[in-house]
């Protein structure tokens, strides 16, 4: 295998495949934003004398030629090539001679490596942004269309009070603000420039670290050479993090799908291309999707935890333990993308039984209603809750709901409540959220 570092002595094959493992596979995914990290730090060398322009102007359009081969789908790692890092700069040399082995003054493949996934991580943190508001925008959608639909409301798995479909949608779009609040959390520790901090103590070379900084993109740099190096692990992290809040709130709408569509429910159906049939009970229509995104979910909330006990008692600087987090992380946020997606579709195809209360097991629904009322009539609330509950448990509760009852025929009017969704206060906190 071809390494830029070696010194002279040849590793043996087994050593090498074991050392090198998945990371070629995944070092494709960072290839343009290797190319994008060496464009800025070779305009930076020019800029500080250690190139001329005209060797930047040659290798600027090399490095150009492999961002269109990366774009056409047609770049790839050669089989004895370590990495990504090794592969761009072996097809400068092999392009352009000598000239090509001047792009790695001044850096090491350990800020190299950093810049690539800083740049990854944030590319992917504003595409899972967009996917979670397209979701957000559909659940507030639904919620207004079906505001007006009561729903049962349940805790302990037992009746409880009236809900409706605008409640139960509408709060897992005001979920999904706090889950851009921790997205937007990993986007800016993923958003500093770690470049220049070289292995993590810097060079000798005068480094114009605020140039690389804007040229791309990042809004601030890691300052201190040591502490950007230990932002490998850190970054991973936090983006798991924000990854298991995002997947803790699909797994809670899978599971509530799941459950309201089956028939001791039959709260919501989907159509029947959306469902699986049993392979002897010609009646069944599985939730094979929302059992899918709940367990996918599942798998993503541990990724925070097997990232964190990779980089747990580790000291400061680079170890080799840190490749391995692409193989931790990089799947999950497939995963990610793929639920986010498919609970935007489902949901677009969900229909919604507005008929629900018409089953008489849920009369004990409205206790709560009836204690109310009582209470607004002069009666103390401690004395109505046992009248209320008397007549429960003597059979002889009774709460007159019209045929045809909506929330608004409930007087609910506070802000948050069953007739108040606030569903315009919430947009403007996710506004607010947003990166």
């Amino acid at each position: 295998m071809a390494t830029l570092w070696n010194k002279g002595t040849k590793a043996t094959q087994l050593v090498e495949s074991f050392t090198v493992g998945e990371d070629r596979k995944l070092d494709l995914r960072l290839a343009k934003a290797d190319v994008k990290g060496s464009k800025a730090h070779i305009a930076m060398l020019t800029k500080i004398g250690l190139l001329k322009k005209e060797e930047e102007e040659v290798l600027q359009n090399g490095l150009d030629e492999i961002v269109a081969d990366i774009e056409k789908g047609v770049f790839k790692l050669q089989d004895d090539v370590e990495d990504i890092h090794s592969q761009v700069e072996l097809i400068l040399t092999e392009k352009l001679g000598e000239i090509g082995k001047k792009i790695h003054s001044g850096r090491s493949r350990n800020d190299q490596v950093l810049v690539d996934l800083k740049l990854y991580l944030k590319e992917e943190c504003q595409v899972i942004r967009d996917e979670m508001l397209t979701l957000f925008n559909t659940l507030q959608s639904l919620s207004e269309k079906y505001k007006e639909v009561l729903l049962p409301g349940y805790t302990h798995f037992q009746i409880a009070m009236p809900s409706s479909f605008g409640l139960w949608l509408g709060a897992y779009a005001e979920t999904l603000v706090d889950d851009m609040l921790m997205l937007k959390a990993a986007y800016e520790i993923a958003d500093q420039n770690p470049l220049g901090s070289a292995a993590g103590y810097g060079s000798s070379f005068p480094l114009d670290r605020e140039m690389t900084t804007k040229l791309l993109g990042f809004s601030t740099l890691s300052y201190n050479s040591i502490a950007a190096q230990m932002g490998r692990g850190k970054t991973e992290k936090a983006l798991a993090a924000a990854l298991g809040q995002i997947a803790g709130t699909l797994n809670k709408l899978a599971e509530d799908c799941c459950i309201y569509m089956s028939q001791n429910f039959a709260f919501i159906s989907f159509p029947d291309s959306l469902t699986t049939g049993s392979s002897i009970m010609p009646h069944k229509k599985n939730p094979d999707v929302w059992e899918m995104i709940r367990g996918n979910c599942n798998i993503i909330c541990s990724k925070y935890a097997e990232i964190s006990m990779m980089t747990t008692n580790l000291p400061h600087g680079y170890h080799r333990d840190y490749q391995l987090l692409k193989e931790v992380l990089f799947p999950a946020l497939e995963k990610m993308h793929s639920c986010l997606q498919m609970a935007d579709y489902m949901l677009n195809e969900m229909k919604v039984n507005e008929n629900i209360l018409k089953d008489p097991i849920y009369k004990h629904l409205f206790t709560v209603e009836k204690v109310n009322r009582l209470v607004k009539e002069g009666t103390p609330f401690r004395e109505a809750y046992k009248i209320v509950g008397k007549e429960v448990n003597e059979g002889k509760f009774d709460f007159q709901l019209a045929e045809d009852a909506k929330v608004s025929s409930l007087g609910h009017s506070h802000l948050g409540s069953i007739g108040n969704l606030a569903t315009e206060e919430i947009k403007k906190k996710m506004r607010r959220s947003i990166f």
